[in-house]
């Protein structure tokens, strides 16, 4: 790749290709249970720093960084009934981003009338609050599967990773990295504790025999077979679905569905989340979820040591191991990089359809087609009983600080 096809597929701020391209989708910006605490919350996403906010009626605002007066960060604003007032000298902001207050001007002023902030739409969806930056009309939040099933119960991980984008989405078309960033890499962590190389890294390790990369009406399906495994074994006759843009559908993965998603603060940060969707087993109903937890997956530990000892966090060591933008023309791709070609041709592709005018593919603008998108190809039953017990850990659930609380509701439910 030459370093200008590396800039086209890198940069995602405001008038760059890819920049537009991204615009056209939705984009999970904060957790709802994120204002619980504060409803206030700065946010940068796209290489644009805003805020977010909700107003003493509930109402969800996502308006610019700063004032319009003395351009004071609106991070320290205070919410109202009405919009979100400015702590240097009062001025209020409604969700649109319209003035609708200025305190020490005189009486009967209509100088607020004339003030207006940037301001983007937002909605709520699954625990997750998302806006939308790019051109109106605005497309339809799309109604994925895992934000929409009901009787289920949701967790929320996040990290912000110091990489570009495109380093942490291409990790989805990368099948051959799992036998040695979590099969050889965890034995060696284990090695070096004087521990015995875990089941987890035995199952990684297993050589990759065939890959295989297949066009999705959402995005790419990516298939593997290793050894000790027949071509009818679930992960080479069905593999799993890249959802273009931001995420990767993983199946019954630790108990849950899982969604690993990528979103693009600025050329060289990502957020990610990993958004878990526990179903219950079928016959047991679920008291209604309340608030969806946010924690984090550590990047690093707080001794400042990477966290290489569970799988996602072996991922994000990839990803920001390459350098907060990799100089993808100093690259040698292999025969075995096929799935990351096809990724990168499929965004130039989009792209183009931009630029013409178009919509790209998962923008939905009819409401009859976006009732509920499946992205799973084959179901593989995901409640797994341990001694009796529901265990809710998997990859990062250790992390989470109500996960007993979880695990005990989840099996109370089942002894009902």
């Amino acid at each position: 790749m030459d370093k200008d096809t590396n800039q086209l597929l890198t940069r995602v701020g405001p008038g760059t290709p890819l920049g537009n391209l991204l615009r056209y989708y939705w984009w999970p910006i904060a957790g709802s249970s994120e204002l619980l605490e504060n409803p206030v919350k700065p946010v940068t996403i796209l290489g644009e720093h805003l805020t977010l906010f909700k107003d003493k009626q509930g109402r969800l605002g996502l308006v610019a960084q700063r004032c319009a007066h003395r351009r004071l960060d609106l991070k320290y604003g205070i919410p109202e009934e009405e919009g979100l007032r400015c702590a240097y000298h009062g001025w209020m902001y409604d969700t649109t981003g319209q003035c609708l207050d200025q305190p020490a001007e005189a009486p009967g002023s209509v100088f607020k009338d004339r003030v207006k902030i940037q301001s983007y739409p937002v909605e709520e969806l699954g625990g997750l609050i998302f806006a939308y930056l790019g051109p109106q009309p605005a497309p339809l939040l799309p109604r994925w599967d895992l934000y929409t099933i009901e009787n289920s119960i949701r967790t929320i991980a996040v990290e912000e990773v110091p990489a570009n984008w495109l380093q942490c989405m291409e990790n989805s078309v990368d099948t051959v990295h799992t036998e040695w960033l979590h099969g050889h890499l965890m034995a060696y962590v284990h090695e070096r504790r004087g521990q015995p190389v875990s089941r987890s890294a035995q199952y990684f390790m297993r050589h990759h025999e065939k890959i295989a990369f297949d066009p999705h009406p959402f995005g790419i399906v990516k298939r593997r077979l290793v050894a000790g495994e027949s071509e009818d074994s679930t992960e080479w006759k069905y593999g799993h679905i890249l959802v273009f843009p931001d995420k990767v559908r993983l199946g019954s993965y630790a108990n849950s569905d899982s969604y690993q998603i990528r979103v693009p603060i600025d050329d060289e940060h990502t957020w990610h989340i990993c958004y878990d969707m526990f179903p219950a087993p079928e016959g047991v109903e679920l008291p209604k979820q309340e608030v969806i937890p946010v924690f984090k997956s550590p990047l690093k530990y707080e001794n400042g040591e990477p966290a290489v000892d569970y799988v996602l966090g072996q991922d994000m060591v990839a990803w920001y191991g390459q350098g907060p933008l990799v100089d993808r023309s100093e690259e040698r791709l292999a025969e075995t990089d096929r799935g990351l070609v096809m990724f990168r041709r499929l965004l130039q592709e989009q792209m183009k359809i931009v630029e013409a005018g178009g919509d790209p593919m998962n923008v939905f603008r009819n409401p009859a087609q976006n009732q509920y998108l499946e992205t799973e190809i084959h179901h593989v039953p995901a409640r797994i009983r341990r001694g009796g017990k529901v265990d809710m850990s998997g990859n990062y659930g250790r992390f989470n600080p109500y996960l007993e609380e979880m695990e005990a509701e989840f099996e109370q439910a089942i002894a009902e």
